[in-house]
């Protein structure tokens, strides 16, 4: 079996609420999607493992995660974000924080390690709640109703993704 060239990665607390999105979306996405098209993992809060796993040299990473952006509960986001503005400098309090997983300081360790970057897309959702204090086990009714479309969104990327490699490769 060939290695896949994409790397889907579900982040999330599933203790504080709407967090666990990322979490529930790879645990799905990985009972759909053959390992050869893509290798699909739930980090959770493991930043250090993530940063470890983008070191492998992914063509396209896909990370999901609850993303406030101000929009309603349950929107999904496609984002592309500016690597050019990763910070390195943040790295080692993101390894020391082992119960909070923030993709921009995975990425800016894994700069800081070396490492380069292919592509990286950002499939967000609108969280409704997001634990405070206290743990909120379970997802919000918007975003678990946006989980199955997010699920789509992604096998759809995949495929699109999949193309375009077929056609640079020609």
């Amino acid at each position: 079996m060939t290695r896949p060239h994409i790397l889907v990665a579900g982040i999330g607390n599933i203790f504080l609420g709407d967090d666990a999105f990322g979490s529930e979306v790879a645990r799905r996405l990985a009972e759909r999607i053959p390992p050869d098209k893509a290798r699909v993992v739930d980090f959770g809060v493991r930043g250090f493992d993530l940063a470890c796993a983008l070191m492998d040299g992914y063509e396209i990473t896909i990370l999901v995660d609850a993303t406030p952006r101000g929009g309603a509960a349950g929107a999904l986001y496609v984002i592309e974000p500016d690597l050019n503005e990763l910070d390195a400098s943040n790295s080692v309090e993101m390894m020391i924080d082992a119960h909070d997983l923030n993709p921009m300081k995975a990425l800016g360790l894994v700069k800081a390690m070396g490492g380069e970057f292919k592509r990286i897309l950002l499939v967000g959702c609108e969280p409704a709640t997001i634990g405070d204090d206290e743990e909120q086990i379970g997802l919000s009714e918007p975003v678990r109703a946006s989980v199955d479309e997010a699920v789509a969104l992604i096998e759809s990327l995949i495929k699109e993704l999949e193309v375009a490699a077929l056609e640079i490769r020609i």
